[in-house]
């Protein structure tokens, strides 16, 4: 059985964060964009938001023992994920650890990371939520990381920059469907203050969905 597969079956009793249709394709582009911006084996990664591990699955396999991390808050999905869609002896030989802080708290795991990966988290995330991720990347990453992240940009007035205080979709704490957008210019203006810089790839996108790339100035 193919993951896409086992994703079409977990589909039918549990929510796996994202269209069903594309799961395989959309995780395993995680990875193919993460080794164009210099993924390695070697690499330690934070995966912010790893929900059922769309992408976390692939980077497992990828990954040396011990070498991934994900912080999901919603637990339900990611032991889904664990259940039903990651191999057991990759789980075990693999060792990849898990947090369930809806802070974004990288200290957790005691790791300086070479990269940060959050697809699909700031299309829901409050500029507060993204500046708590800035602000844990500054302090737990090494100095030549990556955080590569994906947004919705913000055009007016059809797409209004969001400017709430909560999280907008589907999480351990809601049940109801939304997303949001951002101005570039804003996060840029963000990334500039902790001595940051962003840029736009130009790789495939997916529901709209632009790649950054942010790194030290």
């Amino acid at each position: 059985m193919t993951l896409q597969d086992k994703a079409e079956r977990l589909a039918k009793e549990t929510f796996l964060g994202g269209p069903v249709k594309d799961f395989e394709r959309v995780g395993r582009l995680q990875l193919i964009t993460l080794l164009r911006v210099g993924l390695y084996p070697q690499s330690k990664v934070l995966d912010i938001g790893c929900g059922c591990l769309r992408g976390g699955y692939w980077l497992i396999h990828f990954l040396a023992s011990g070498h991934y991390c994900g912080i999901e808050p919603n637990r339900a999905m990611l032991e889904a994920g664990l259940r039903h869609l990651l191999e057991p002896e990759v789980l075990r030989t693999k060792e990849p650890r898990f947090d369930h802080n809806a802070s974004f708290d990288a200290s957790v795991f005691g790791e300086k990371f070479d990269f940060f990966l959050a697809r699909s988290i700031w299309t829901h995330a409050s500029k507060e939520q993204i500046a708590q991720m800035l602000d844990s990347f500054v302090v737990n990453s090494v100095g030549g990381a990556v955080f590569l992240t994906s947004y919705l940009r913000a055009r007016w007035p059809v797409f209004p920059d969001y400017m709430g205080d909560e999280w907008v979709g589907k999480s351990h704490e809601s049940s109801r469907r939304g997303l949001v957008f951002h101005r570039l210019g804003w996060i840029r203006t963000e990334c500039h203050q902790r001595g940051l810089k962003v840029i736009e790839l130009k790789t495939e996108r997916y529901n709209g969905q632009v790649w950054l790339k942010i790194a030290r100035a």
